[in-house]
C-alpha cells in the first residue's frame, strides 16, 4: 500500500474501491450536512479546477471537494469530519506558493481559507496585529499605515500571498536581512490540529519562554501539523525615510565585494539585492526598461530610518571604494520604478522551458554559488539568471531553455533542464547551504530532503509530524 493511500484512508480494507466509495459518500453528505453556505462543500469539476494547483508548475491530483469555511469554529468542524473518515485535508491560501505545497493529492478535501480574511485587531500601544490566514500581505499593511505601523515580511508576492501562506513556507522577503524572515514577526498562532482539536500557541508579548516554542515549529510547517487560523503578528513604527543608492558593477564577484564593503561601515541596509546581468536583460525584454544601459550587474540597497538619508551616502561612498558605479536616487519616482521593477519577476516574452530554484548559502558563498549556477547552465547548453537577497545568501536562480518553433509550449521538458536543476542544488548543499531560502519544500523539493536533513533528521521530523497528526491526513505527500 502506498503512503498516500495510507494517508487517505489509514487501513487495507478501507482502500477497497466499494468501501472507499462509502466512506467518501458518507463523508460528503456529513461534511454537507455540517456547513451551509457559503462554506458548504463544492465537488463540480469546474468548482475544483481553481483549487487544484499553485504558481509551481507541480500538477495537482483530483480533489474531492473543496470546501471555505468562515471561521476557526467550521474549520474545527472540517477537521474533525477529516480524521473520522481519514480523509486527507489539504489546505490553501492564494495558491500563490511556487513549491507544490498546496497542490491537490488524490481524494482529499482542499480546505480554501480565502473566507478567512479579516483583520480582527490592530493596537498601536502593543504594536500587534490579529489577523485570519487570509488576510493578504500588503492589505494588512495598507490597513497599518494609517497607525504608522508595518508588517515588515514582504515576500515579492506580497499584492497577492496571504499571510497564512506567508507563515506556512516562513516567507522571506527583500527586507530579510535587517528585519528577519515571517518566523521573526509572528508572536502568536491559533490552530485546529487534525482531529479538530483547537490550540493556541506563544504569547501576545515579544517576550516569552514558557514551553516549547510551538509557534516557532508552527511556522515553516507547511500545512503538514495544522491548520493556521487565526496569527497574532509583530509591528513595527514606519520607517521616518527610505533612501535608495543603484550601483553597477562588470561582475557578480566585484558586486558583492560591496556588500562586504558595506557592512564594514557599521550601515544596516534594510534591503540589498543584486540582479545579475542575465536577469536585467530579462527583464528589460519583459518591462520595457532599459536596465542594462547602466552596465553589467546591478545592486540595488535601500536604508531606512531618521538616519536614512546619510546611512545611504555612506553606502554609496562604499560602493564607490569597490569599483562601483554607485549613485543616490533622489528622485522616489524612479526609486518606486526600480524597486517594482526587481519585484516584477523575471518573465520572459519568448517561449522557455524553465526551472527556478530558491537556494540560500553563506554570505561569502554567494560568488561561488553564481559561478556553479553558470557552469551548470554551460554543461548543459542552458541559460542561467540569477538575483539574490544579497545581504542574507539567498538566491533565485532561474535556468532555462528556448521552445523550438513548432513545439508545444506544454511538451515535456528536456531531462537535461532536471539534471542541471539537481547539480544546482547538490551545488549549494556543498557550499553549506540549503535546498529552500523561503519558497518551502512542498513537492519539488522532497528528493533532497534527505540529502540535507540526513537519515536521523529527517525521520525525528518525520515522528514529530506523527505527534500532531497520527493518521497523516494533513497535506499528506509534502514538506516531509
Amino acid at each position: 500500500m502506498t503512503a498516500r493511500q495510507l494517508a487517505c484512508v489509514g487501513t487495507e480494507e478501507a482502500t477497497h474501491p466499494l468501501r472507499k466509495t462509502i466512506v467518501t459518500d458518507t463523508f460528503l453528505r456529513e461534511l454537507g450536512q455540517a456547513l451551509a453556505e457559503p462554506s458548504a462543500p463544492l465537488a463540480d469539476e469546474a468548482d475544483l479546477l481553481p483549487y487544484l494547483d499553485d504558481r509551481s508548475g507541480a500538477a495537482g491530483a483530483r480533489a474531492l471537494a473543496v470546501v471555505r469555511p468562515g471561521d476557526a469554529a467550521e474549520v474545527a468542524t472540517v477537521l474533525t469530519l477529516a480524521h473520522r473518515h481519514r480523509v486527507p485535508v489539504v489546505t490553501r491560501g492564494a495558491g500563490t506558493g511556487l513549491s507544490g505545497g498546496a497542490t491537490a493529492v488524490d481524494g482529499c478535501l482542499v480546505l480554501s481559507t480565502e473566507r478567512l480574511n479579516r483583520i480582527v485587531e490592530i493596537s498601536p500601544e502593543d504594536e500587534v496585529a490579529v489577523v485570519q490566514p487570509g488576510v493578504i500581505n500588503s492589505d494588512l499593511n495598507g490597513a497599518l499605515a494609517a497607525y504608522g505601523l508595518y508588517y515588515a515580511p514582504d515576500p515579492a508576492s506580497q499584492a497577492i500571498s496571504t499571510i497564512g501562506g506567508n507563515i506556512a513556507t516562513n516567507a522571506g522577503g527583500l527586507r530579510s536581512a535587517k528585519y528577519g524572515v515571517t518566523r521573526d514577526s509572528v508572536l502568536a498562532l491559533d490552530v485546529v490540529l487534525a482531529d479538530g482539536t483547537a490550540l493556541r500557541t506563544g504569547h501576545r508579548s515579544v517576550k516569552g519562554v514558557t514551553g516549547l516554542d510551538l509557534t516557532a515549529l508552527f511556522v515553516g510547517s507547511e500545512g503538514t501539523l495544522g491548520v493556521i487560523v487565526g496569527a497574532t503578528v509583530r509591528l513595527r513604527p514606519l520607517p521616518a525615510a527610505t533612501a535608495t543608492v543603484s550601483a553597477y558593477y562588470p561582475s557578480v564577484r566585484a558586486a558583492l565585494d560591496g556588500v562586504r564593503q558595506i557592512s564594514r561601515t557599521g550601515v544596516v541596509p534594510a534591503v540589498a539585492e543584486l540582479i545579475d546581468h542575465a536577469s536585467l536583460r530579462n527583464i528589460d525584454e519583459h518591462s520595457g526598461s532599459r536596465l542594462t544601459d547602466g552596465g553589467h550587474v546591478l545592486l540595488l540597497v535601500q536604508t531606512d530610518g531618521h538616519a536614512a538619508a546619510a546611512e545611504a551616502e555612506d553606502v554609496a561612498a562604499a560602493l564607490r571604494h569597490t569599483g562601483g558605479d554607485a549613485r543616490r536616487i533622489t528622485d522616489e519616482a524612479e526609486a518606486e520604478r526600480l524597486w517594482e521593477l526587481r519585484r516584477s519577476g523575471r518573465g520572459r516574452t519568448r517561449p522557455l522551458w524553465t526551472v527556478g530554484e530558491d537556494v540560500a548559502v553563506p554570505k561569502s558563498k554567494v560568488a561561488r554559488m553564481y559561478e556553479e549556477g553558470e557552469r551548470i547552465g554551460r554543461r548543459y547548453g542552458l541559460d542561467f539568471a540569477a538575483v539574490a537577497h544579497a545581504a542574507d545568501g539567498n538566491l533565485h536562480p532561474v535556468l532555462s531553455l528556448p521552445i523550438p518553433e513548432g513545439t508545444a509550449a506544454t511538451s515535456p521538458a528536456p531531462p537535461e533542464l532536471d539534471a542541471a536543476a539537481d547539480e544546482l542544488v547538490r551545488a549549494a548543499l556543498a557550499l553549506g547551504g540549503t535546498i529552500t531560502g523561503e519558497h518551502g519544500v512542498g513537492v519539488t523539493k522532497r528528493r533532497w530532503l534527505e540529502d540535507e536533513l540526513g537519515a536521523a533528521g529527517l525521520a525525528l521530523q518525520r515522528g514529530v509530524k506523527a505527534v500532531f497528526d497520527p493518521l497523516g491526513i494533513l497535506n499528506p505527500g509534502k514538506a516531509l
